[in-house]
C-alpha cells in the first residue's frame, strides 16, 4: 500500500543522541520520513532503548572512529536529503563528518545542528541542560510561585519546545530553499535561541505595561485567582484558565458564587481575598466531582490528570491519544493530517542494529565485509 502520509520520500539520517534531536526525528518519521538513525556501539548514560522518539526508525549500529564505520555514515549522508546531530559543536568536525566534507559531496544536503547553546558563542561547548538554557532566557525566573525557587518545568519547554520545534522549522524551510536552488545549508538551532524567541510575548507585554518581572505577579503566571489551580477535597487540582469575562462568569455559576459579592475580576485588591475563597470552595469537593460540574461548559475548568490517567478521560480517548505498542505507552501522531495514515497505530521501536544489514545492502555495500570488522553491528 503507497505511502500517503506528507513526508513520505524524505530520507533522513540521525545520529543517535538525546532529548530535542530525537524526538525531531520522531515526530518527521510519525509524518512519513525515513529516518535511519546511526547508533552507538554502546547506549549513553541516559540512553533508552525502549524510547518514543524512536519509533518508526530505522537503526544501523556503526563504530565512527573505525575508518569502515566513518565510511557508512558518509555513504548515508550521501544517500540522505536530510542530517540531524546533536553533539557538542565540533565533535562531528573532529570524526570527519562535519558540513564542509558531507556537503561537498552531497551539496543539496540539509545539515541540522541541535545544541543548547548554538555553534557560537562563550558557552557553545559547555555542557548544559534544558534547566540551564530555561535560565538565561528569562524563562525560567517567570515561573513558580513568588515564594519558592523557580521549578523546572519538566524538558518541555527549552529541549522540545524551544529546541525540537525549531529544528524541524530549521529543516523544512531549508528543504523547501533547497527544492528551488538545489542547496542544502546548515541549520543551527539551539535551544536558548528558541526559547528566546518564544519569549517575546512577554517581552511585549512588559514594553505596553502589562507583564512585570516579578514571579507570580501577572495574569498567566499563577498571580491572579481567574488563572491557576486548586487543591481539591481528596488532595487533587483543578486547573482555572477563565481570562475571559464570560468564561469567568461560567466559573462563578459552576461554583455557585454570586458575582456582586465575589467582586470584580481585574480588581487587583481583591485578588487575595478571592483566592481564598476559591480555595475554600473547591476544597468542598473532590476533583472527580468538580470534573463533573465543569464538563460541558466553557469554563475553561479541568482537572489535573497524571499521564496515566489520560488515556481514560472522554475526550482523549476519543482523539485515541495514547495507545500501547508491544507494551510501551505511545502519543498519538500530532499533528493529525487529514490523511487517515497519521492516524495509524504508532510505529515499533527498532533494535540497535536491527537493520543493520538491509541498509548496507540500501547503500549498496558489502553488508557481509563491513559487519565482519566490526565496525558496523547487526542486532
Amino acid at each position: 500500500m503507497e505511502d500517503m502520509r506528507p513526508l513520505s520520500g524524505l530520507k533522513i539520517v540521525e545520529f543517535a543522541g538525546i532529548g530535542p534531536a530525537p524526538f525531531a526525528g520522531q515526530l518527521l518519521a510519525d509524518l512519513g520520513a525515513d529516518v535511519v538513525v546511526v547508533d552507538r556501539p554502546q547506549r549513553g548514560e541516559i540512553g533508552l532503548a525502549q524510547s518514543v522518539d524512536r519509533r518508526g526508525k530505522r537503526s544501523i549500529v556503526l563504530d565512527l572512529k573505525a575508518p569502515a564505520g566513518k565510511a557508512v555514515a558518509v555513504q548515508l549522508a550521501v544517500w540522505a536529503d536530510v542530517l540531524i546531530e546533536g553533539n557538542r559543536p565540533g565533535v562531528m568536525e573532529r570524526l570527519g563528518l562535519g558540513p564542509e566534507p558531507l556537503m561537498a559531496q552531497n551539496p543539496a544536503l540539509i545539515y541540522a545542528r541541535m545544541t543548547g547553546w548554538g555553534q557560537g558563542g562563550p558557552r557553545a561547548v559547555q555542557a548544559g541542560h534544558d534547566i540551564n538554557y530555561l535560565s538565561l532566557t528569562g524563562a525560567l525566573h517567570a515561573m513558580g510561585d513568588a515564594d519558592r525557587p523557580p521549578p523546572p518545568p519538566l524538558n518541555l519547554v527549552g529541549d522540545f519546545g524551544g529546541g525540537s520545534m525549531f529544528l524541524i522549522m530549521g529543516i523544512l524551510s531549508a528543504l523547501y530553499a533547497a527544492r528551488a536552488t538545489g542547496k542544502g545549508q546548515v541549520v543551527d538551532a539551539a535551544i536558548v535561541d528558541g526559547v528566546n524567541a518564544m519569549m517575546g510575548m512577554f517581552h511585549g507585554l512588559h514594553a505596553a505595561g502589562g507583564w512585570q518581572p516579578a514571579r507570580q505577579s501577572n495574569w498567566l503566571d499563577g498571580g491572579v485567582p481567574y488563572y491557576r489551580c486548586y487543591r481539591c477535597a481528596d488532595g487533587r487540582f483543578m486547573a482555572v484558565g477563565a481570562i475571559e469575562a464570560k468564561f469567568f462568569a461560567q466559573m462563578l455559576a459552576g461554583l455557585g458564587l454570586d458575582p456582586e459579592a465575589f467582586g470584580p475580576q481585574h480588581e487587583v485588591a481583591l485578588h487575595v481575598e478571592q483566592m481564598a475563597l476559591l480555595e475554600t470552595v473547591f476544597a468542598r469537593k473532590t476533583m472527580e466531582e468538580w470534573g463533573v460540574v465543569f464538563a460541558d461548559t466553557d469554563a475553561c475548568v479541568t482537572p489535573v490528570l497524571t499521564y496515566e490517567e489520560v488515556a481514560s478521560d472522554p475526550h482523549m480517548a476519543a482523539r485515541h491519544a495514547l495507545t500501547t505498542v508491544n507494551g510501551l505507552c505511545h502519543p498519538a501522531v500530532a499533528p493529525r493530517m487529514g490523511v487517515e495514515a497519521c492516524t495509524d497505530t504508532p510505529a515499533d521501536i527498532p533494535k540497535d542494529g536491527g537493520d543493520s544489514n538491509d541498509i548496507l545492502n540500501m547503500l549498496g555495500l558489502a553488508a557481509d565485509s563491513l559487519l565482519a570488522t566490526g565496525a558496523v553491528r547487526q542486532a
